[in-house]
C-alpha cells in the first residue's frame, strides 16, 4: 500500500465529512440553520474545487468518483457539478516512456514491431489507462475504420500529420494502455474508501439504508474487471452482438491480435464528444434526438438484454454525424466506447424492474410499491400504505413534467408535499441493494446526461412507448399470471380458519393489540425531543458550572463538568 497516498485521501474525506456534519447537522440542531443555508453555495464550490485538485493530482479511483458526481446535474447544484464537469479532460497523461514499457512488456517485443506507426501523443488520458492513435495493417479487402474517418472529419478533429501518407492497406486504430503500477494505486484508493465507508456507517440514517462495505466490495469487483482488457474485449463483442440489428449505434471492433490483459486495440470510431454541445449543434445534429436515442438504448440494454454499459460518462460516448440530412437535422450514430465497467441485471430483479417501468408509465402507485419490494428497496419496517399514498401524490403533482418544469415548481407546492408526508420523509424507509450499485450509478449518470443534452428532457413520456411493449408482453402472459393468483388465493383460504381461530383466542384472552404506525412515530418523536431537551439543559448547566469552577481555580472538578457537558452535547445532537 502507498501509505502517503492513503493518508492524503483519508484526511481529505475526514475534513470534508466533519465540515458537512458541522454545517448540515450540528448547526441546524442548535437552531442555526440560517447560517448553514447562507453559506452553502460558497462551501460547496470550495469543496468541489478541493476535490477536483486532489483527483487530478492523484488520478486512480478518485477520477471515477468525480465523474459520477459531475454527471448528477439533475439533483446536485450547478455550482458543484460545474467545478467537476471537466475532470475527465484534466487527467494528466502518463509519460510515454512508461506507457511504452508497459506495452512492450505485454507484447514481448518493441512497440515498432507491433504497430507500423504509433502516435506518442495521447489521444485521451483516463483514470486506469490512456489512449493513443496507431496504424495497423489489415488483409486486402477488409474494411475497418470507414465510419471513423467520416466521424473524425465531421467533428473537425485535427488529424495527425502522418495521416496523408498512410497506405490504403493500413487503418487507424485506438490503442488503450494501462498506467504503470495501476494495481497498487487502485488497491490503495479502495482501502482508503473502505475506511471512509466505515466512518459513514457510524451515522445511523446511512447505516440503516445502505451496506457501505458491501457496496464498496461490488465497486472493487467492477474495477478489477475494468483492469482486465481481455474481459473488456469480450464485453465489447457481447454488447455489439446485442445491437447488431441497430444501425443507429456504433460499437468499435476489437483487434484481438493486438490485445492483451493490459493493452486493448479498438476500431477508431471518431465522432464528437457527447457533451461538446457547440460541436453537435454546428454539425446540425439535434441534441434532443441524441438524448432520446441515449435513453432508448439504455432501456433496451436493461430491460431486453439485461446487460448494460455501466460507465456512461462523457468520455465514453460520442456522436458520429452521417452524410444524410433530414427535416429534424443531420443523421448520426451514437458510439459507445470503453466496455471495462459493464453490469448485468440478475434474473431475480428483472421482473421487479419491469413492474417498476409499467407502474411509472401507468401511474400505478400500488404496483410501484410491489416493485420496490421485489427489488429489495424497502426496509423491513416500511409503512407500505403511507409509501403508496405518497406515490399517488407524486404521480398527481409531478408526473409528466420535464426536468426543467420540475425545477420551476413553486416551493410552496413542495413544502405542502413535505408537510403531508413528513413522517415518511423523516424515516426514509429505503435502501440500496448491493447488487444494484452499477445500475443505480448508470441510471443517475444517464439522468444527468440526458438533462444536459436536452433541458426539456421528459423521462416520463420517453418511457411510454417502451413500456407499451412490456404491457403487451404481460397481457400475453396474463393466463399464467391468473393461474398464479388463483393458487395464491387457494393457499390463503387454507390458512384462513387457523388465523381466525388465533384471532378469536386473542380477543377472549384480552390480548388483542392494534398498531397505529403514525401514532407510534409521533410518540417516539416526542420522546426524542424530550430527551434532547434534557440533554441540552444538562449541557448548558455543566458548561457554565465548569467555566465558573475553572475560573475559581478548581481545575479537576471543572474538567469533570466539561466532560459531562461534552457528553450531554453529543446526546443532544444524536437525538
Amino acid at each position: 500500500m502507498l501509505r502517503r497516498r492513503y493518508r492524503r485521501i483519508t484526511s481529505f474525506f475526514a475534513r470534508a465529512l466533519l465540515g458537512l456534519f458541522f454545517w448540515e447537522v450540528i448547526l441546524p440542531r442548535l437552531g442555526l440553520r440560517f447560517l448553514s443555508n447562507r453559506t452553502r453555495d460558497r462551501r460547496l464550490v470550495h469543496l468541489a474545487r478541493r476535490y477536483r485538485t486532489l483527483a487530478v493530482s492523484m488520478g486512480g479511483v478518485l477520477i471515477k468518483v468525480g465523474q459520477f458526481l459531475s454527471a448528477r446535474v439533475d439533483i446536485l447544484p450547478d455550482i458543484f457539478t460545474r467545478e467537476l464537469e471537466n475532470l475527465q479532460d484534466e487527467v494528466p497523461p502518463e509519460d510515454f516512456a512508461a506507457v511504452r514499457e508497459v506495452a512492450e512488456r505485454e507484447f514481448g517485443r518493441p512497440l515498432e514491431a507491433v504497430f507500423p506507426e504509433f502516435d506518442p501523443h495521447p489521444l485521451a488520458a483516463a483514470s486506469i489507462g490512456q489512449a493513443h492513435y496507431a496504424w495497423i495493417a489489415v488483409p486486402p479487402g477488409e474494411s475497418a475504420g470507414a465510419d471513423s474517418l467520416e466521424g473524425a472529419a465531421a467533428s473537425g478533429e485535427a488529424a495527425p500529420p502522418q495521416r496523408e501518407s498512410v497506405p490504403p492497406s493500413r487503418v487507424r486504430v485506438v490503442v488503450k494502455i494501462q498506467r504503470p503500477n495501476i494495481e497498487e494505486l487502485v488497491a490503495t484508493d479502495l482501502s482508503a474508501l473502505e475506511r471512509v465507508g466505515g466512518w459513514l456507517m457510524w451515522y445511523g440514517p446511512i447505516r440503516q439504508r445502505a451496506n457501505i462495505p458491501a457496496l464498496l466490495d461490488d465497486f472493487s469487483h467492477s474495477l478489477h474487471e475494468e483492469m482486465d482488457y481481455l474481459q473488456e474485449g469480450k464485453y465489447a463483442e457481447q454488447f455489439a452482438a446485442d445491437f447488431a440489428e441497430e444501425p443507429r449505434l456504433l460499437i468499435p471492433k476489437v483487434y484481438w491480435e493486438y490485445t492483451t490483459r493490459r493493452v486493448i486495440t479498438l476500431e477508431d470510431v471518431g465522432g464528437i464528444k457527447i457533451t461538446d454541445f457547440e460541436a453537435i449543434e454546428a454539425a446540425n445534429v439535434s441534441r434532443r434526438a441524441v438524448a432520446d436515442l441515449l435513453f432508448e438504448s439504455y432501456l433496451r440494454q436493461v430491460f431486453l438484454h439485461h446487460f448494460f454499459h455501466a460507465d456512461p460518462h462523457p468520455g465514453n460516448l460520442f456522436v458520429v454525424p452521417l452524410e444524410e440530412n433530414g427535416a429534424a437535422g443531420r443523421a448520426f450514430r451514437l458510439a459507445f466506447v470503453d466496455f471495462g465497467m459493464m453490469g448485468h441485471v440478475p434474473p431475480e430483479q428483472r421482473e421487479g424492474l419491469r413492474q417498476m417501468a409499467i407502474a411509472i408509465t401507468t401511474r400505478d402507485a400500488a404496483r410501484a410499491v410491489r416493485a420496490y419490494q421485489m427489488l429489495g428497496f424497502l426496509l423491513p419496517n416500511a409503512d407500505l400504505e403511507l409509501i403508496e399514498q405518497a406515490g399517488v401524490q407524486i404521480f398527481e403533482r409531478f408526473w409528466g413534467k420535464s426536468t426543467q418544469e420540475l425545477r420551476q415548481i413553486d416551493f410552496r407546492e413542495v413544502r405542502e408535499f413535505i408537510s403531508e408526508f413528513r413522517a415518511l420523509l423523516y424515516t426514509l424507509p429505503f435502501q440500496l441493494p448491493e447488487n444494484m450499485i452499477l445500475l443505480g450509478r448508470a441510471a443517475s449518470i444517464l439522468s444527468g446526461m440526458c438533462t444536459a443534452l436536452n433541458p426539456e428532457f421528459n423521462p416520463w413520456w420517453s418511457l411510454i412507448p417502451f413500456t407499451q411493449l412490456l404491457i403487451e408482453e404481460e397481457r400475453k402472459s396474463g393466463w399464467e399470471g391468473l393461474k398464479q393468483e388463483l393458487r395464491s388465493f387457494e393457499q390463503e383460504l387454507v390458512r384462513l380458519p387457523g388465523r381466525l381461530d388465533a384471532l378469536l383466542r386473542q380477543v377472549e384472552e384480552g390480548k388483542l393489540r392494534t398498531r397505529n404506525p403514525e401514532l407510534t412515530r409521533q410518540v417516539a418523536r416526542l420522546e426524542r425531543s424530550a430527551a434532547r431537551l434534557t440533554a441540552a439543559i444538562v449541557f448548558a448547566a455543566a458548561l457554565l458550572g465548569g467555566i465558573q469552577l475553572y475560573l475559581a481555580g478548581f481545575s479537576a472538578v471543572s474538567a469533570v463538568l466539561l466532560i459531562l457537558a461534552l457528553a450531554a452535547l453529543w446526546r443532544a445532537l444524536r437525538g
